[in-house]
C-alpha cells in the first residue's frame, strides 16, 4: 500500500525514481487532480491530462481559454507584481473569455526573470529551484511547486509515449551530452530534462560528455567517442540526450581522426535540445547534422528529433517525423510584431510567444522570448499532424544571455 502523506510531499521524486516499479502515470492523474482542484484550478486540471498532444478541437480550444483565465486570476489575485502589472494595462482577467480576449492579456519578457523573483505561492510550498544558465552570467531563476513541477513531466511522458520511446522492458545504453551531476547542478533545467528522460528505458550504462574535474566540468570528447564505439560493440540501443553542439563536435572529431563510421542499433534514437546558442558560426543546417548523425552512428532519421523549451516556459515542443514543432493542445503560440506585440500572420517573421497555464508558482503562463520566429500552416507540414507549427529564425538579441547551452558550449571552444 502507497503511503499518501509520502506521495504527497515527494510526489515528484517519487515519480521520477520508482517510474518502473508503480503504474505512476495513473498515480500523476490523481495527484494532478488534487493538486490542481484544491487551488481551484479545474479548468488547468483537465487540460493536462489530455492524452494525445495533438487532439485539435473546438472543445480544446475552449478548454485552453478557461485554463488561461483560471491561472490568470489566481497569479492576479496572489502576486502583487502581475496585479499591478494588468491593472496598469487596465486588463480584468475575469473578461478573458474567448480567442480576442486571450490575445489582448499583456506578456511579460522571459529576460525580466534573469534578474527578478516574482512567486505566486510561498516560500515552504516552493519544492524546487530551476536555472537557466551554467556558473557564470544571467541566469533566470524558476521556482516550482508540487503542480508547476509535475505538469511538464506528464506533457513529456505524453510525447514520449506518442513516439514509442518508453520501453521498460529493453535496457539502453546512455550518452548525455551535458553535466554529470553534482549538488550544485542539478538545478540546471537542461540536465534535470535529460536524467528525467532515462526513466524511459532501463540504464546499462551512461557515459556523460561534460565530465567532473577537480575545478568543474570538461567537456571529454575522446571519452564520448570511446563510449559509442564500446556501445556499438555491446549492441543494445543507444540513447543520446543533450546539446546538439556537443555532438557535432563528437562526430565531426570522429572524422578528423579516421574513425569509421558505426551502426548502432536500430531502435537507437536521438534526443537533442538546449541550441547552438554563442556557437551559430558552428551551427549547420539542421537536415544537414540529422543527415550526418545517421551517415556516421546509423541511427534512423525518424528516431532523431530536436526539443525547444525554456526554463521560463517547460512545454517540451518535439519535433514530428518532417523535424517541425507544432503547437500541442497544451500551449498556445504566436508570432508578434516586433515593434506593436500584435499578432502576425504565417509567414511573417516576429518575437516568439508562449501561452500554457501550467505554473502556479510564477506568472509564466505568457511569455515573450527572445527568439525571433515563424508560424505555419499544420497541413503544410504533410507530417499527418494538423497543428500548426513554428520555426525558430534566431535569436533578437543583441547582447548574449547565458543560456544552458552557452555555458556548457564554452567547454567545446574555450575563449
Amino acid at each position: 500500500m502507497l503511503n499518501k502523506q509520502y506521495l504527497s510531499n515527494n510526489i515528484v521524486y517519487f515519480i521520477i525514481n520508482n517510474y518502473h516499479k508503480y503504474l505512476t502515470i495513473k498515480i500523476i492523474f490523481i495527484f494532478m487532480k488534487q493538486l490542481y482542484t484544491s487551488k481551484k484550478l479545474a479548468a488547468v486540471q483537465q487540460l493536462y491530462t489530455l492524452e494525445a498532444p495533438y487532439q485539435s478541437s473546438r472543445s480544446n480550444n475552449d478548454l485552453f481559454i478557461s485554463a488561461m483565465a483560471e491561472i490568470t486570476t489566481w497569479h492576479y489575485e496572489r502576486n502583487p507584481f502581475y496585479r499591478s502589472l494588468l491593472n496598469s494595462r487596465g486588463y480584468n482577467p475575469k473578461n478573458i473569455n474567448n480567442q480576442s480576449s486571450l490575445a489582448e492579456l499583456p506578456v511579460i519578457h522571459a529576460n525580466f526573470f534573469k534578474k527578478h523573483s516574482i512567486w505566486s505561492i510561498k516560500d515552504e510550498s516552493i519544492k524546487h529551484i530551476f536555472t537557466s544558465s551554467g556558473t557564470l552570467g544571467q541566469k533566470s531563476q524558476m521556482a516550482y511547486d508540487h503542480a508547476s513541477i509535475t505538469a511538464p513531466f506528464l506533457m513529456l511522458n505524453r510525447y514520449v509515449s506518442n513516439l514509442g520511446w518508453h520501453t521498460p522492458n529493453q535496457a539502453c545504453n546512455y550518452l548525455l551530452l551535458s553535466y554529470q551531476p553534482t549538488s550544485e547542478n542539478q538545478t540546471i533545467g537542461t540536465s534535470y530534462t535529460d536524467h528525467i528522460l532515462c526513466k524511459y528505458a532501463p540504464i546499462n550504462k551512461l557515459t556523460y560528455a561534460l565530465k567532473l574535474t577537480g575545478d568543474g566540468h570538461a567537456f571529454d570528447p575522446f571519452g564520448s567517442i570511446q563510449a559509442l564505439l564500446d556501445y556499438a560493440q555491446e549492441g543494445l540501443p543507444v540513447r543520446i540526450f543533450g546539446f546538439p553542439a556537443f555532438l557535432f563536435f563528437i562526430l565531426d572529431s570522429m572524422k578528423k581522426r579516421g574513425i569509421a563510421p558505426i551502426k548502432l542499433h536500430p531502435d537507437s534514437l536521438v534526443y537533442l535540445g538546449g541550441g547552438w546558442k554563442n556557437h551559430a558560426d558552428k551551427q549547420i543546417h539542421k537536415i544537414s547534422f540529422y543527415q550526418e548523425i545517421t551517415k556516421q552512428l546509423g541511427i534512423s532519421d525518424l528516431r532523431i528529433r530536436d526539443m525547444f523549451g525554456s526554463v521560463e516556459h517547460c512545454v517540451p515542443y518535439t519535433e514530428c517525423s518532417n523535424h517541425h514543432f507544432h503547437i500541442p493542445v497544451w500551449a498556445q503560440v504566436n508570432i508578434l510584431d516586433l515593434k506593436t506585440l500584435k499578432p502576425l500572420a504565417y509567414g511573417q517573421e516576429g518575437f516568439l510567444n508562449l501561452q500554457s497555464p501550467y505554473s502556479t508558482s510564477a506568472p509564466v503562463h505568457n511569455i515573450l522570448m527572445s527568439d525571433l520566429a515563424v508560424m505555419h500552416a499544420g497541413q503544410s507540414c504533410g507530417c499527418g499532424i494538423s497543428s500548426d507549427y513554428f520555426e525558430i529564425i534566431g535569436r533578437a538579441s543583441t547582447k548574449k544571455n547565458r543560456s544552458c547551452a552557452v555555458a556548457a558550449s564554452e567547454f567545446i571552444y574555450p575563449n
